[in-house]
């Protein structure tokens, strides 16, 4: 299994942040359907504030380019990326890629 974590910061209003953590216990199920289609294991989002930390777990032959870009484009996908950008503090038009920054594992102890 690979693992990936990114960041992204939201709107730094409390009600749009209230309104993003409440959309996401509803995301719909095309969204988790097309993750896992693609070879999304298990994806989790934690908040601090405006500040977001996404988990993502795939199958070992998960390409993040490749496989990202596939995801893209599966039914509703856009249309729930326009949907959630009104509460992420980035251009509404970007490409999830753009708004959501990989980060690098600095420390395991499990080296």
């Amino acid at each position: 299994m690979k693992r990936y974590c990114q960041t992204l910061t939201l709107k730094n209003d409390p009600e749009l942040i209230e309104k993003y953590i409440e959309v996401h216990s509803h995301v719909w199920p095309e969204i988790i359907e097309g993750q896992h289609e693609v070879g999304i294991v298990s994806m989790q989002i934690y908040a601090k504030g405006a500040v977001l930390f996404m988990i993502v777990d795939t199958c070992d032959d998960f390409d993040w380019d490749r496989d990202m870009a596939r995801l893209a484009t599966l039914p509703r996908q856009a249309e729930w990326e326009a949907y959630v950008s009104q509460f992420q503090g980035c251009d509404p038009n970007a490409t999830s890629a753009d708004k959501w920054q990989l980060i690098d594992k600095i420390f395991d102890s499990e080296k």
